[in-house]
């Protein structure tokens, strides 16, 4: 069955925009052209939302915290960047922790987080968070067992603590195929931009994909409180789960002048 096009299709792709996508690839793919269209103007509507959201949190001295989790190149930081590009960088911080240092190995395990929370009026937005402990470390045994253990059994109350003094957290947790993911490892180490992302950790990452499914299973069963529940965002095609991260996002935040008819959920694929 042939695609049938809209008036409003053609307009969108009659427009510079438009013509360009259309003209990128040597095969001429009017469906996919319209589908990229559809995301950047649907982007860009939510972008402008994400912009009266921060000016709420500065004017309110709002603290907010996102967590952003997945698998290994499940586009976190990707989401991260269409969330963020836009807003003010003086109020908005995005943070992604290396390794602790032995300094930091001899602390409580939460306390390099609660020195990055935000000040009255902030954001931040974790790109990975102590959730690290959930499943990347005792999968590749970067702590131990016990270690993991107290994690469990602190988590929630750490979460219930900073909810308690006025943070407001929203964590999110991006899903993706395994099929998925082997087709972003092998896009990463072929692209001479992208292999810099290609880290041991990957490496490992498909053989381990079972081990890393139960402990996921475990942390959703612990920790998807009703203080702090997970959003889990389907993210086998990129914008897809951007926009379901964002119009998330902005449905769970009560700032004001909200135009719910931007933020509702739209029914065609992008």
């Amino acid at each position: 069955m042939k695609d049938k096009f809209t008036e409003k299709d053609i307009k969108l792709l009659n427009k510079k925009r438009g013509l360009k996508l259309l003209l990128a690839k040597d095969k001429v793919n009017i469906t996919r052209a319209l589908r990229y269209m559809r995301y950047e103007n649907r982007l860009k509507q939510l972008q402008e939302e994400l912009i009266k959201l921060q000016k709420w949190v500065k004017k309110n001295n709002e603290k907010i915290v996102f967590v952003f989790e997945g698998r290994d190149a499940a586009g976190k930081g990707g989401a991260i960047r269409r969330v963020t590009e836009h807003l003010n960088p003086r109020e908005f911080k995005v943070v992604a922790l290396p390794k602790p240092t032995e300094e930091e190995r001899g602390q409580w395990y939460f306390q390099r987080y609660i020195n990055l929370l935000p000040m009255e009026g902030t954001m931040i937005f974790f790109d990975r968070s102590w959730y690290n402990r959930a499943i990347v470390e005792p999968v590749n045994d970067f702590c131990t067992q016990k270690e993991y253990q107290t994690f469990m059994n602190q988590v929630n109350d750490f979460e219930r603590m900073i909810t308690e003094s006025g943070v407001r957290l929203i964590k999110l947790y991006f899903s993706i195929s395994k099929n998925e993911q082997e087709k972003r490892f092998k896009d990463m180490i072929e692209s001479p931009i992208k292999r810099w992302k290609f880290s041991a950790i990957d490496q490992k990452a498909l053989e381990l994909w079972d081990d890393y499914t139960e402990y996921k299973d475990s942390m959703f069963k612990k920790t998807n409180t009703s203080i702090a529940p997970w959003k889990v965002i389907k993210a086998n095609k990129k914008t897809k789960a951007r926009i379901e991260a964002i119009e998330y996002i902005l449905g769970e935040i009560p700032y004001k002048n909200k135009d719910l008819k931007v933020i509702k959920p739209l029914d065609y694929q992008v």
